[in-house]
């Protein structure tokens, strides 16, 4: 249950969580045209020319990996390579100065990085995370502290309606008000077969990402007001789902319908909902159950670009959803997918 999007299990059909470069992006000069400069990484700052310009085959690790496994929910400071949220690299500009943000998920993977470009933009953020993540958290908190903002921690179960409940409660309390909103954390298992697939599995899976979206933001939505923003983690899986990602396709499908319906509802109200689509991204969601052990050594070579994206490439899109430089996006479904086909 953390912050982080899924991949394609299927080495056949790879595409997974998140990934930010040229490939289905909509509306991108708006887009890029507000972004923040974002340096990606030690490998891209030495090859860069003067200019900034980099490679983005180029600019971040590239497979083989070194084989791993981890017990879910995993943790980022496990990882090998270690994935990049933008700790050293995202440079903020204010453009979210005094708003107050919750992040499910928000420990490592995509959920960190936009912590991270949320604090540096000028917002305070309560993060969302499983007790066994309490060490990845502790990193996004000092983070956020550095950045002279403030940090709230929440951990718990997002399987449960009655903790959903109190979480919105208490980063409402903490934060002295809400009005960015991420439901990010995801589960995600691979199996070969819908005859592999439990009801205990199907039932979790449908509790952290479909589910728990439903019972935060019905908790938050009174609270939220005009100009408030949703942004929903979704998957390019929803597009294309892998053989073996049956459940966790099926919530990132539904995670659509849920954003374009719920944007419908409160757009009277002057709230904005929206949805990423990443494509197959370096998050601990990966080595933990996401990906079969020996497919993850390949994960994102299947990639138009040849790699997968790392949660540093995302956060820019979640910063233009929040912030009211995107005043006009509601309903839509902004896909990061490293060039492979979504929305």
């Amino acid at each position: 249950m953390t912050d982080r999007e899924t991949p394609s299990a299927d080495q056949s059909n790879p595409p997974s969580r998140r990934q930010l470069v040229g490939g289905g992006l909509v509306a991108a000069p708006a887009l890029f045209a507000a972004a923040p400069a974002l340096a990606q990484g030690p490998a891209a700052q030495s090859a860069a020319p003067s200019g900034g310009l980099q490679n983005p085959r180029t600019e971040y690790p590239r497979p083989p990996f070194p084989r791993q496994e981890q017990e879910w929910p995993g943790l980022a400071s496990r990882m090998q390579p270690p994935p990049d949220h933008g700790e050293e690299s995202y440079k903020g500009s204010g453009r979210l100065a005094g708003r107050r943000a919750l992040i499910t998920g928000g420990d490592s993977g995509i959920g960190r990085a936009a912590a991270i470009a949320f604090a540096r933009e000028g917002a305070d953020v309560a993060i969302n995370y499983l007790p066994a993540e309490q060490s990845d958290a502790d990193d996004v908190v000092r983070l956020i502290r550095e950045a002279g903002r403030k940090a709230v921690t929440i951990p718990g179960d997002i399987r449960e309606e009655r903790f959903c409940t109190r979480l919105v409660a208490q980063a409402r309390e903490q934060l002295g008000g809400l009005d960015i909103l991420v439901n990010n954390a995801a589960r995600q298992t691979a199996q070969p077969s819908i005859l592999d697939i439990t009801t205990a599995q199907f039932d979790a899976t449908f509790r952290t990402n479909a589910y728990a979206m439903f019972w935060i933001t019905k908790a938050a939505l009174p609270h939220l007001p005009a100009g408030a923003s949703i942004i929903n983690t979704t998957s390019v899986v929803a597009y294309d789902p892998p053989a073996m990602l049956l459940d966790y396709s099926a919530t990132k499908a539904a995670i659509i319908a849920f954003t374009q319906a719920l944007a419908k509802q409160v757009a009277e109200r002057g709230i904005r909902v929206n949805a990423v689509a990443p494509g197959p991204f370096w998050t601990p969601l990966q080595p933990s159950g996401g990906q079969p052990t020996d497919a993850l050594v390949q994960f994102g070579a299947e990639s138009p670009f040849g790699r997968p994206g790392q949660p540093a490439e995302l956060a820019p899109i979640y910063v233009m959803l929040a912030s009211a430089e995107s005043s006009y996006a509601s309903g839509g479904v902004f896909g990061s997918t490293g060039g492979r086909p979504g929305p």
